[in-house]
């Protein structure tokens, strides 16, 4: 049985789904009550309080831990969730973590999760590591302005990141769990192109098929917008990254297709997939 927390976002749904696919049994960990594929057990569970994974790791080998904005919560302890994992008898841990641990290691998110990721390596399990940059989907924050005022506002227009497709991610997840050939592996993934906020505006009104407005936003009035939903930091360190993306930042990473044997997705693909929630 393969445990997967975040189970409902952008990246675990889609890895729930690869997983009861390819044959093995899932627990789906999400914070709340949530719908999960017929045959997937789920369980709710607070990651900021590790022992209250205990249930939905009973029986595990696996684990993709997904941890976002319970790293940074007030008195979070996420080392204690690998210890966790090898009392329950798990084997095999996937972390999701991030590219700037690489690219911008002194940033105060980015500190936490490096941590975070040498108590991994030192835990004795099997395990990956998987560091994503900018997540297509950061673009469904967007959504209801283009639905509702066919408008996108978002700072540094013409600042671009090779954004990856979360689906990509969890491909990749799902290789790292299943495959024993990705044990110790760290792998950077991105999309195919960089590609600004401008052009994800222009790529997703060629899809809806009618104009949709870019409007440039202040990066305080993008940090206001983000600390609703994420810790002031990690508003902070994001925003230091779209600003003024470094070299590395800006490189096209050859994981993806090294992983799955083709190249990730372009941005417009994910659009594709996704329109009906900006229509």
């Amino acid at each position: 049985m393969i445990v997967v927390t975040g189970a409902t976002g952008n990246v675990g749904r889609p890895l729930t789904r690869a997983l009861t696919e390819a044959g093995e049994q899932v627990t789906a960990v999400s914070r709340h009550t949530a719908a999960v594929p017929d045959g997937v057990r789920h369980v709710a569970a607070d990651l900021t309080d590790p022992a209250g994974l205990t249930p939905a790791l009973d029986g595990a080998k696996a684990l993709f831990l997904l941890l976002s904005g319970d790293l940074h919560a007030p008195g979070a302890r996420p080392a204690d969730i690998i210890g966790l994992a090898q009392a329950s008898g798990v084997r095999r841990i996937v972390l999701l973590s991030s590219q700037g641990v690489a690219t911008r290691p002194l940033g105060p998110t980015r500190v936490a999760m490096r941590a975070l990721e040498d108590a991994l390596r030192d835990s004795g399990l099997d395990w990956a590591v998987l560091r994503p940059g900018g997540f297509a989907s950061n673009a469904l924050a967007w959504a209801e302005s283009v639905r509702t005022q066919g408008a996108v506002a978002a700072p540094f227009g013409d600042v671009g990141v090779p954004v990856v497709d979360p689906a990509d991610i969890a491909e990749v997840a799902a290789a790292c769990l299943l495959d024993d050939r990705h044990t110790g592996g760290v792998y950077e993934l991105t999309g195919p192109e960089v590609i600004t906020p401008r052009r994800q505006t222009e790529a997703i009104a060629a899809a809806l098929g009618s104009p949709v407005r870019f409007h440039e936003l202040t990066r305080d009035e993008a940090k206001a917008a983000m600390t609703q939903f994420v810790p002031a930091e990690l508003a902070d360190d994001t925003l230091d990254i779209i600003a003024a993306p470094n070299p590395a930042e800006l490189r096209i990473s050859p994981d993806v297709e090294r992983v799955l044997g083709r190249a990730p997705h372009p941005f417009n693909s994910w659009v594709a997939r996704n329109i009906a929630a900006f229509r």
